[in-house]
């Protein structure tokens, strides 16, 4: 059964909790105090069934306080809506809060909308079509035109017009789009309750996706963890809940203290609460002139909270203008790229604009041209181009897969669609967990070509630059490199041997004394064993100058034929291969070893006994316990 979320909105006093009552025979007012006052304080819900054109069609009602004080309640109620009907009494006809709640549903953009005339048994005729003429000039060119919504004159205590309503009610219903049940879930919490032998209860909307029972769900900001215990849709118990139904909640594991109003309940990993975001913001007609840095109260589907605003250009934003702008807020919010939000001034506390969501990670140290420009290609841009757009802004970074969809609130559906499309377009590559954009990825790789040249050009009689020490040096993520020197490798411009990247072609050439002093060194090493001399002492018998004998010993380190274990202490490698295979040989005989019995075993004084001890640690051959090693 397709569900739509009704939302009702108007001035204080114009009957909209006694027209909701009318339409479900719910009494949305719960409160005591709503009751003595005869007013509507919180949301209030309620439901029905209407015949659509083929199918019946769930409506959950939202019933909304119209009291000035409490339009952050308001507030609270209408970001799920579908439809809307907007109440206004033919007694006052329009009134302050039927503007400013007017004014909340354009900049939410509420696709459909049905003007609700009330009262009409109360005032003559002439009275309920002057009424009606005002509300027709004052609607034109909004979602609530009467060229595409009905203007319904009605009375609950007569009945009149209750029927032609709820005709309307189905075929605005039956127009409007379901919800996406197939996108990642997210319900913003209105109520926090508790059930005795049920525990925890949250309500709300559920504006995307669709939740079961037993489902490990996150709670945001807090970012806690909990399993759903049961769910309920409109007061009936459901293995499931979809898209545009209003639902209840019994959560596990969680305190009706650890959870308010304005969180928001989502797939596990989809969010993350940022206190930054971009957005386009516009600024009603009828509001004053909004300064750079002026404080405002953010609404966001059930949240609130301060949060000041930055415009990227300009000191100034006009009454009727637009801009991009960056809300930095006082407490974390969780949403979307085109979430919508309504911002309203600190005090006098009147609303003022709203605008919809862009970058929910917004980079850092970025001009402001430069991020407005960023801000209009995201928000016109496809999936793919919103993709590449976010791959390209990371540059050498790449974009981790789990970090887009943080981004972007995709499903991992979505985002591989977009991914395959940018990689056949040649607009991005993939290596492992990360994307890059193929132009980053090219200046990437002709940085690291460089880099190799000048380090062959300083060093010649290097065999080529250490794959590690260009990867630190790089500061690149290891795939972003590994795929930056496969290109180089594909294109025949770097080669790699071993652990060496050389330019490709390019091997070292050496002058016969180079040669013979490089032959000697690595003797020297390999005859002494584990008994080394100290490198002054070895490069005192070579032909040629200390200089170049020192550049001969590091590239016999960076081949790996010696290895240095101290800041003096430098071994052939095939004499530390040889104590490993000694001292593992050696568990057969004893778990353990302590100094003295590795000195006998290795024939070697305390000086080579505890740096070699120390490598075989690092090397995972042995493990110090106290004054002994396991022999692991």
């Amino acid at each position: 059964m397709k569900s739509v979320i009704v939302g009702t909105a108007g001035h204080i006093d114009h009957g909209k909790t006694a027209l909701v009552r009318a339409l479900t025979g719910i009494d949305t007012d719960r409160l005591i105090e709503e009751k003595r006052r005869g007013i509507t304080i919180e949301l209030g819900f309620a439901h029905m069934t209407v015949r659509g054109v083929q199918d019946e069609v769930q409506l959950g009602f939202v019933d909304v306080p119209g009291h000035e004080r409490f339009v952050h309640n308001m507030l609270a109620g209408v970001g799920g809506m579908d439809l809307v009907l907007f109440v206004i009494s033919a007694e006052d006809s329009i009134k302050p809060q039927t503007r400013e709640h007017f004014d909340i549903c354009r900049m939410l953009q509420i696709p459909r909308g049905i003007t609700v005339l009330t009262k009409c048994d109360l005032v003559d005729a002439e009275t309920r079509q002057l009424a009606r003429m005002e509300i027709e000039e004052f609607v034109r060119g909004s979602f609530l035109d009467t060229s595409r919504a009905p203007i319904i004159e009605v009375s609950v205590r007569t009945g009149e017009g209750l029927d032609q309503l709820k005709m309307e009610l189905a075929k605005a219903a039956n127009e409007i789009t379901q919800k996406d049940s197939q996108a990642p879930f997210r319900l913003p919490v209105d109520r926090v309750f508790t059930i005795k032998g049920f525990g925890t209860v949250v309500t709300g909307t559920l504006i995307s996706g669709r939740l079961r029972k037993e489902d490990e769900i996150e709670i945001l900001p807090s970012r806690k963890l909990v399993r759903v215990r049961g769910v309920q849709v409109h007061g009936s118990s459901k293995e499931e809940a979809l898209a545009g139904q209003r639902t209840a909640v019994n959560l596990a594991g969680i305190a009706q203290e650890e959870l308010e109003r304005g969180m928001m309940l989502a797939e596990r990993g989809l969010l993350l609460p940022t206190r930054k975001l971009d957005v386009q913001l516009t600024i009603l007609d009828s509001a004053t002139v909004l300064k750079n840095h002026s404080r405002v109260r953010l609404h966001m589907f059930t949240a609130e909270t301060m949060a000041e605003i930055a415009l990227l250009e300009g000191e100034e934003l006009r009454p009727g203008e637009s801009a991009w702008a960056q809300i930095r807020t006082a407490l974390p919010v969780s949403c979307v790229p085109g979430d919508r939000f309504i911002v309203r001034r600190q005090s006098p506390v009147t609303t003022i604009g709203g605008g919809v969501v862009v970058d929910v990670r917004p980079m850092r140290k970025v001009k402001s041209k430069q991020r407005g420009e960023m801000l209009q290609a995201l928000s016109t841009a496809d999936d793919t181009g919103v993709l590449t757009l976010r791959v390209a802004r990371r540059e050498h970074r790449g974009l981790k897969i789990q970090d887009a969809i943080h981004e972007t609130g995709w499903t991992m559906q979505r985002l591989n669609v977009a991914i395959k499309a940018s990689i056949k377009n040649g607009l991005i590559l993939s290596f492992g967990d990360r994307m890059i954009a193929a132009a980053t990825l090219r200046h990437v790789a002709t940085k690291l070509l460089v880099a190799v040249e000048q380090f062959q050009k300083a060093n010649p009689l290097a065999g080529g630059c250490n794959k590690q020490e260009l990867l630190e040096k790089s500061d690149l993520d290891r795939e972003v490199f590994g795929g930056a020197l496969e290109l180089m490798i594909a294109e025949k411009k770097l080669a790699v041997s071993g652990e060496q990247v050389h330019l490709a072609g390019r091997r070292v050439v050496m002058q016969d004394e180079e040669a013979e002093s490089k032959r000697q060194i690595e003797s020297i090493f390999a005859t002494a064993g584990l008994k080394v001399p100290t490198l002054k002492e070895a490069l005192a018998g070579v032909k040629i100058d200390r200089a170049r004998a020192q550049q001969l010993v590091t590239l016999l380190l960076r081949e790996a034929v010696l290895i240095k274990i101290g800041e003096e202490m430098v071994f052939h490698r095939e004499a530390l291969e040889g104590v490993k295979q000694l001292v593992r040989g050696y568990k057969a005989t004893s778990q353990r070893i302590d100094v003295a019995r590795f000195k006998e075993l290795a024939g070697v004084s305390r000086k080579y006994a505890i740096p070699l001890l120390e490598y075989l640690d690092r090397e995972h051959v042995t493990r110090r316990a106290g004054e002994e090693r396991i022999i692991l």
